[in-house]
Formats: C-alpha cells, sequence, structure tokens
C-alpha cells in the first residue's frame, strides 16, 4: 500500500485513509513586497521611477489592471505595475522576476502583458508628432543645437533582438543575422519619442518603414511644415534631409557637421530607451507581444523624460546606418543644397 502521508497518494486505500485522516497539503504563501515602502534609490535601480512617478504611473493605469476580484489573494494594482516596471528595466528572466517580486512566473508574466496593453491606450496621449510644444519651440530647440534649421524630428531606426519566432522565421532575420524587430524612432531635440513604428520584422529596411508610414504621406503632403534629419540609411526628400555622401571642403562640410551633431539626438535617445530599459536588449517572446513591449517602453520613455527622471547610464550602441545606398530624389537635393548655401556658405 502507498503512504497516505506523501502528497499524491498512487492507489485509491491510500485516498481514503487520507480523506479520513482529513491531510490536507498546507498552502505555502510568500509574503508579498511592499515595493513603495522602498528608499528611492532602491526604486530607480530596481523599476527605473520614483516613488512620485511610479504614483503617477498608477493613477494613470489603475482603472485599466486592476483585479475585479481579491480571491486567492489576487495581486494588487500597484504590485501589477511594479512587477511589469522591474522586467521592463533588468530585463531578466521572468522566473528571476517572479523570484524578487516572490511570484510565480505565470503571475510575472499576466502583469507584464496587462500593463503592456494599459499602456498601449496611451499611445496617442504621450507620442505624438511632431511633439506637445509648438512646432516654433520645436524648430528653436533644434537650432539651438548646430545651427541647422527648420528641424522637427531626427528619425532612425533601431533594432530589438528577439528569440526566433516560429512563423516566417527568415523574415526577422537582419543584416547581422540577428532575429530581430525594426523599430523607427523619430525624437525631438529633449530626447522625447515623438513617433514610433514598432511592427516591421528585422529584414526590413529603414526607408521601407518611413516610405510606407502615415506620418511620410503626411510630411509629403505638406501637412507639416519642417525636416526630419536622417543618415544615410534614407533617400534625400524635400522633408527629409541626408547628409553629404561625399562633401567637398567649405560649405557642404560645416552642413555635415551640423547636421550629424543635430542628429545625433536620436541615437542618445535610443541609448536612454534602451539603457532606461534592458529588456529591450533582448526579448524572448513572439513578434506581437515584443511589439507591444516596445511600445509600453516608449511610452514610459517619455513620462520619464517629461517627468524629469534621472537618466541611467548611457550606452550608446555603434551606429546602426544601412551601407545601402539609396538613390537621392532630385528635388530632395535641391532643398539639400538650398540650405547648405544659404546657412552655411556664409
Amino acid at each position: 500500500m502507498a503512504c497516505p502521508f506523501i502528497q499524491e497518494p498512487v492507489d485509491e486505500e491510500a485516498a481514503l485513509i487520507r480523506r479520513e485522516l482529513n491531510l490536507r497539503r498546507e498552502r505555502m504563501v510568500r509574503p508579498r513586497l511592499d515595493v513603495l515602502s522602498f528608499p528611492e534609490d532602491f526604486l530607480f535601480e530596481r523599476y527605473r521611477f520614483s516613488l512620485q512617478s511610479i504614483t503617477y504611473i498608477h493613477t494613470l493605469l489603475h482603472p485599466y489592471i486592476t483585479n475585479l476580484t481579491r480571491r486567492g489573494r489576487a495581486l494588487t494594482s500597484e504590485q501589477i505595475l511594479c512587477m511589469a516596471l522591474r522586467f521592463f528595466a533588468n530585463g531578466s528572466f521572468l522566473y528571476n522576476t517572479g523570484d524578487a517580486e516572490h511570484v510565480s512566473k505565470a503571475t510575472v508574466c499576466r502583469a507584464v502583458r496587462k500593463v503592456c496593453l494599459a499602456l498601449k491606450q496611451f499611445l496617442q496621449v504621450f507620442v505624438k508628432f511632431p511633439g506637445h510644444k509648438p512646432v516654433r519651440a520645436v524648430k528653436e530647440e533644434f537650432h539651438r543645437i548646430a545651427g541647422f534649421p527648420n528641424v522637427i524630428g531626427c528619425i532612425d531606426g533601431t533594432h530589438i533582438p528577439i528569440i526566433a519566432p516560429s512563423q516566417n522565421e527568415a523574415d526577422y532575420v537582419n543584416r547581422k543575422s540577428i532575429h530581430s524587430i525594426n523599430v523607427q524612432i523619430i525624437c525631438d531635440a529633449a530626447h522625447i519619442i515623438t513617433n514610433v513604428e514598432a511592427k516591421w520584422p528585422g529584414s526590413v529596411h529603414d526607408s521601407r518603414i518611413y516610405r510606407e508610414s502615415s506620418l511620410s504621406n503626411r510630411m509629403g503632403q505638406g501637412e507639416i511644415d519642417g525636416l526630419l534629419l536622417g543618415d544615410r540609411g534614407y533617400p534625400c526628400q524635400p522633408t527629409l534631409i541626408t547628409p553629404y555622401p561625399e562633401p567637398e571642403p567649405g560649405p557642404q562640410q560645416h552642413f555635415n557637421v551640423a547636421h550629424n551633431r543635430t542628429r545625433s539626438r536620436v541615437e542618445m535617445t535610443i541609448g536612454l530607451l534602451k539603457s532606461r530599459f534592458q529588456c529591450l536588449r533582448h526579448l524572448r517572446v513572439t513578434p506581437e507581444k515584443a511589439c507591444d513591449i516596445i511600445v509600453a517602453c516608449v511610452v514610459l520613455h517619455n513620462i520619464a523624460i517629461i517627468r524629469g527622471e534621472q537618466h541611467p547610464a548611457l550606452q550608446i550602441q555603434d551606429p546602426e546606418e544601412d551601407l545601402i545606398h539609396h538613390g537621392d530624389f532630385q528635388d530632395g537635393r535641391v532643398v539639400r543644397d538650398l540650405i547648405c548655401r544659404n546657412v552655411f556658405g556664409h
């Protein structure tokens, strides 16, 4: 006969004895952390936000992430939010986050998903092109960097590595033979992200992402007055200006120097985003969930910048400029030459 005192009796007789003796498996409940009681440096290191900002984010997301029941010691909305923030900040495996927060891997997974979907609700609120400031103010802030006129945004693409997906796997292999999502980022001079396209597999080129975006149509139709600055991975267009590929001494060199100094804001912005949210170094989820996590991190990044949160240690990666040369548009070269001659030709 099997022992009636083990947790899972293997025969009917042991089960009867167990039932008669009313032997029940004791439920183990691990103590939950009161995250908001920790000091500020602890919160920033683990969650990338101060207590005031965590409270602010919780106020925004509370209606979307609150559990409808308290049965089974359901997590509070504060615990759900902090779990997700810890995953975004540290980028570790889900079970590592669960161990740190005293919950299971499955609980962390559900919390991250719930917070991601909630933050997507605020994408149009916090990510707005060309920004929340007046267009004139946006241009003036860019002009103060290096004297480049009429700039309303700097554009670049960045690859977020993911695990190999089970479907259309080859589409996600980028030029470095890594599976990734290619994300388009546009920012202002204050490192606020004003546009994000997070839905394209890694094999898709930066120029195609921009060409097929709604913003490209708006810029092309003159709906927005101003210029974007991009690297040589984009063709030079009337509203998207790239540097001279082989600048001549004098005005063209001065143009390129000012262009590079101004455009470096988007590289710094991407560096801040990835430094603040280490999960973006490698996402071990499906492409669909990866895109949602990227968007959630962008919204949180803008909240951090707007609220004046301290910057993490900045890690600028090597430029991801694609070496494929794209033919410039004739009218794009005309605009570039006009700026070069009128602004940098003196």
